[in-house]
């Protein structure tokens, strides 16, 4: 056993397709089949559901697989400690965080990645509930979500504040004579919405239905770029977060604050607590603690080593 072959099992996991997850590895089809043979017969089980395709994890599989991502991490966790050891910050740091809040994101990442250049990122837009149970099994390492159902005793918590929410708009297609707009004003307007279910959008319902109000929703996507695109294209406005940085995305969009608009559960970034936690993930939490709240964090600033 190696860990190429955990690798590979994990690849299988990730796309359920043979010729996708071979890709993904950098090798052939025959020569993944082959190797996850020779795990299945080195541990005396069949782990793989085998058809003309891929059809699934057998119960002994989906065991394997929840060690098999513990291992990765340790592997991964040894990887970054000896790195540190080294004076460096490398390796691959995963983040999930719900797809719109106030916190901007890239003020985190940019300073982080500028310090350490062989840093690299992969970010996930989940649900909060995504993001918790990805914090679980170990598939995330950081994850930015919605407090107002989070556990505290299983996570460290970095807390980012409220989201406001405003409506996003495009100057070539709308024009608005006040500084910010009440509820009562987006009724008639063609919104662009998030898909029913996710937590922002439980919000907007919410703040629409108190005060009796039938708001026109002409686009619904659970992709906020796809939405951005149709507030460019005129088609819709949105009403998406404030502080975000999206009015930065072309000199045509704006956004006007919400009267009495805002997601009242805060955004936090968490770190899962029980073991195994990389100390990749470990280092870039308190690194975010030491630029989010200075007050808070030890002494320690970003330096490039």
């Amino acid at each position: 056993m190696d860990i190429k072959q955990l690798k590979f099992l994990i690849a299988l996991d990730q796309t359920r397709h043979f010729g996708q997850a071979a890709a993904l590895c950098h090798i052939t089809q025959p020569t993944l089949s082959m190797r996850l043979r020779n795990l299945e017969d080195e541990l005396g089980l069949v782990l793989v559901t085998r058809g003309q395709r891929f059809e699934g994890f057998t119960e002994a599989g989906e065991r394997i697989l929840a060690w098999t991502r513990t291992l990765l991490a340790a592997y991964d966790g040894l990887l970054a400690e000896a790195a540190s050891c080294r004076g460096r910050l490398v390796g691959s740091l995963r983040i999930g965080m719900v797809p719109l809040s106030s916190f901007n994101l890239m003020g985190l990442l940019k300073p982080l990645i500028e310090c350490y250049p062989q840093l690299q990122i992969q970010l996930t837009s989940l649900s909060s509930e995504q993001v918790t149970d990805g914090l679980s099994r170990n598939q995330l390492d950081l994850g930015i979500c919605y407090l107002d159902r989070i556990n505290r005793n299983h996570f460290d918590v970095i807390e980012l504040g409220a989201t406001r929410m405003g409506l996003l708009y495009d100057s070539r297609h709308f024009r608005f004579s006040t500084p910010s707009l009440a509820w009562e004003a987006l009724e008639q307007l063609p919104l662009g919405l998030l898909s029913q279910g996710m937590h922002y959008r439980q919000s907007i319902d919410l703040s629409f239905r108190s005060r009796g109000l039938h708001p026109q929703s002409i686009l619904e996507s659970d992709s906020t770029y796809q939405l951005i695109q149709g507030v460019s294209a005129g088609l819709c406005c949105a009403i998406m977060p404030l502080d975000h940085g999206l009015e930065g995305l072309s000199e045509h969009i704006r956004i006007l604050p919400i009267n009495a608009a805002a997601i009242h559960a805060p955004v936090g970034l968490l770190l899962r607590r029980s073991e195994p936690r990389s100390a990749l993930a470990q280092q870039c939490f308190a690194e975010a603690r030491a630029l989010l709240c200075p007050d808070l964090a030890p002494s320690r600033t970003l330096e490039t080593p």
